[in-house]
């Protein structure tokens, strides 16, 4: 695990709680719920900005 990411038991708590990943609509697909939770906390727990995304978590755009 890398730091400021969820744990595994951290994410099995909120996994149930997010939207489907495959909705079956047309569009770009989506990315992993994990990946994006785990930017997302990792912006949060780090305090950098947005630009600042490694990534591993995707375009910060």
């Amino acid at each position: 695990m890398r730091r400021y990411e969820l744990t595994d038991e951290e994410w099995l708590r909120i996994e149930p709680l997010l939207p489907p990943e495959n909705t079956g609509k047309q569009g770009r697909p989506r990315k992993d719920n994990r990946i994006i939770m785990n930017g997302i906390v990792w912006l949060a727990r780090s305090g950098a900005p947005w630009r600042d995304l490694p990534e591993r978590y995707g375009s910060w755009k």
